[in-house]
């Protein structure tokens, strides 16, 4: 592999008006890399429109994915960097969970009183807008199985915007994404409400591509952790929510995504 193959993104909490931070973060990240002995780290993120297969490129470096594909999709095609941890309600350390949404004005109390409406999900590969489900609806229970319609939006925020305009009834959005709504573009949420939010599970986790060492796998966590303590990179961290990170195990995430 050469330094001019490799490949970085930061796909997962990415809405327009995050991103000039989301980049800022990375300016400083791949300076901190650099600086441990990462080799090829790029000046910039990658913004492609095939997650699965960049994802799955030999030339990636460092990207960001759900523990859903991650263990159930792309398995041996990439490596665990770390898992980052974010200042948002719903999240426990570098664990997260999913915030089920229902229009503010709903007669719905509990989970159960959502039989037969009509669920919005961003995707059915998504853990949180979709398996996570699973968790929280009565055992045995899947959201074919428990709801009237499902209607596929193909972003959290659709999803939110299709149960504040009468177009679904509820959906479960990932928690982080929801907070990073409520701080920039709260209007969004108007009309809408937090009906429960789901047990916390690993989080979406930094990934390599399977061709990195793990010699550089430790480097590039090196780099984290300074870029993680680097106060210059404090105001990005601030507005990406992004507290620090935990090395989990692959064993962490079969368990709570294995399907």
């Amino acid at each position: 592999m050469t330094a001019e193959t490799r490949l970085a993104s930061l796909p997962m909490y990415c809405e327009p008006e995050v991103r000039p931070a989301t980049e800022r973060w990375w300016a400083g990240l791949a300076r901190h890399m650099r600086d441990c002995g990462v080799q090829g780290v790029p000046d910039a993120l990658t913004w492609p429109d095939d997650y699965r297969r960049h994802w799955r490129s030999p030339g990636l470096l460092f990207s960001q994915t759900c523990g859903y594909p991650f263990v159930n999709v792309l398995g041996p095609a990439v490596k665990l960097v770390a898992t980052p941890s974010y200042d948002a309600p719903g999240c426990e350390g570098a664990r997260y969970g999913a915030h089920v949404i229902v229009r503010e004005d709903a007669s719905a109390g509990s989970v159960a009183d959502l039989r037969g409406c009509r669920l919005a999900v961003n995707g059915t590969g998504s853990y949180s807008g979709y398996h996570v489900w699973r968790t929280v609806l009565p055992a045995g229970e899947d959201p074919p199985s428990f709801f009237g319609e499902i209607v596929a939006t193909g972003a959290h925020r659709a999803s939110i915007r299709a149960v504040a305009a009468g177009e679904a009834d509820a959906c479960a959005v990932d928690c982080v994404s929801h907070a990073l709504i409520s701080d920039q573009a709260g209007e969004e949420l108007r009309g809408t409400r937090i009906l429960m939010s789901s047990p916390v599970s690993p989080g979406l986790p930094f990934v390599t591509g399977a061709a990195t060492s793990d010699e550089e796998i430790e480097k590039m966590r090196e780099g984290l952790r300074a870029a993680l303590a680097d106060p210059s990179l404090a105001p990005a961290r601030k507005e990406l929510r992004l507290t620090g990170a935990d090395v989990l195990t692959d064993e962490d995430y079969r368990k709570a995504f294995g399907s």
